[in-house]
């Protein structure tokens, strides 16, 4: 997806003291194009920029597209960084430089890497009615960021936990592991707690965490989360305990991933590490140099998105707190 924002606001975040859960409360921005969608946005902030290498989060719907016309991204550029798409409901088509033409689907992983540099669009299709999903970012390392153009595709399988069902489509949990590469150590799943239940996780110690609450209400550590707000859990315990108190299911997105140490710069749909980086990406992309390469079969409106403007501060480096 492209960044409509150019300078992430700071959002709403609150720590409960003595569980060691910080509480990072989304906000609606528009996601651009010509057909703009609300979705509902807790990375980065300002008191938050990464969970592990997990450096953007979008939370979306289930929104009713059928008379909007659903969501329609033009060839929009990235470098720095890995997309991952996950979707609940709904379809959409992906294209990219590299000539891929993929459907994103329900439990089904989309993951491009950028690297160098990549393009791509994202449309949903005519026959979805309903959009309902959550659009991620991941920074590359300083050693691979400039890694080649790559789009893996991985559908895994529904695993059954006592309380709880899951899908894990990145990293390892509840002995199973995603065929799909990283260059980082990731956990990307999603878990679907039972009414009335609770499931107890092994983790990870050196991991921090994230929780993101989809469908229904889950207390995380003992902290009751809202819908689209985000758990953060810091290193250290080696089990997560997720507890469904209510009488339907509830949805949720676990991340996590070693604390990632590197400053990043991120502005519209790059990561580099400075401002002049960042300059240059933008310079080429509005050249629409072969850095990026051509989406083919792209039917929309606009050919391509053109970069906003940049600011006229320099663009600093967001990091986390210690």
């Amino acid at each position: 997806m492209s960044n409509t924002e150019t300078d992430p606001a700071e959002l709403l975040c609150r720590d409960r003291p003595g569980d060691g859960v910080t509480v990072l409360t989304p906000r609606e921005v528009p996601l651009g194009g010509p057909r703009a969608i609300r979705v509902r946005r807790t990375l980065p902030q300002r008191q938050r920029s990464l969970i592990g290498a997990w450096c953007f989060a979008d939370h979306y719907g289930p929104q009713d597209v059928s008379e909007s016309g659903g969501m329609d991204v033009a060839p929009h550029p990235h470098t720095g960084l890995q997309t991952a798409s996950w979707l609940f409901s709904g379809e959409i088509e992906h294209r990219d430089s590299i000539g891929t033409r993929a459907m994103v689907r329900p439990g089904e992983l989309n993951l491009m890497t950028a690297g160098h540099g990549i393009a791509h669009s994202e449309v949903s299709t005519p026959d979805t009615s309903t959009l309902h999903g959550v659009q991620l970012w991941i920074a590359l390392p300083d050693e691979h960021r400039d890694t080649l153009r790559d789009f893996r595709h991985y559908a895994p399988p529904l695993l059954r936990l006592d309380g709880a069902t899951a899908r894990v489509f990145l990293g390892s949990l509840a002995g199973t592991t995603s065929p799909v590469p990283a260059f980082t150590p990731l956990l990307g799943a999603e878990l679907t707690v039972e009414p009335e239940s609770t499931v107890r996780l092994d983790v990870d110690p050196a991991f921090e965490h994230g929780v993101l609450q989809d469908i229904g209400s889950v207390t995380v550590a003992g902290t009751a989360l809202g819908n689209g707000e985000l758990a953060y859990l810091a290193p250290g315990p080696g089990r997560l305990d997720l507890a469904n108190h209510g009488g339907e299911a509830a949805r949720v997105l676990l991340l996590g991933g070693t604390p990632f140490t590197e400053e990043l710069v991120l502005w519209w749909n790059f990561v580099g590490r400075s401002h002049d980086e960042i300059a240059e990406y933008r310079e080429a992309w509005q050249a629409q140099a072969d850095r990026f390469g051509r989406v083919e079969g792209y039917q929309g409106a606009t050919a391509w998105l053109p970069a906003p403007t940049l600011p006229r501060v320099r663009i600093k480096p967001r990091h986390n707190p210690a």
